[in-house]
């Protein structure tokens, strides 16, 4: 157990990561597989593995497009745009550096 705990020590939000993601998209593939099945009921029919891989992987590209388009979105935009007060913002160094000016003005005195 001691030769895996550098690994969870360096690495565990990796670790807890993958594992969610794992966990997700095997949740995703039972409930496709659930939902091809009772359409397949539905027609009559059985379920069959070449209806299900492609309504599989076509979800899970869908999925993943959607979160980089907003993952993506969300990093342009605050590339250009900001909001005032915040942290990152070039408003709350120039109070700070403003502040710094004054602080130093009055030890001068």
């Amino acid at each position: 157990m001691k030769k895996f705990s550098w690994l969870w020590k360096n690495y565990n939000l990796s670790i807890v990561l993958i594992c969610l993601f794992l966990a997700t998209w095997t949740a995703q593939f039972f409930v496709q597989m659930k939902k091809i099945t009772n359409d397949a009921l539905e027609r009559g029919k059985t379920f069959q593995w070449d209806q299900f891989w492609p309504e599989f992987w076509t979800s899970t590209l869908e999925n993943w497009q959607s979160e980089f388009l907003q993952l993506m979105t969300f990093v342009i935009l605050t590339s250009f745009l900001i909001h005032k007060h915040s942290a990152e913002s070039k408003d709350s160094e120039e109070r700070l550096e403003k502040k710094i000016d004054e602080i130093l003005k009055l030890l001068k005195k």
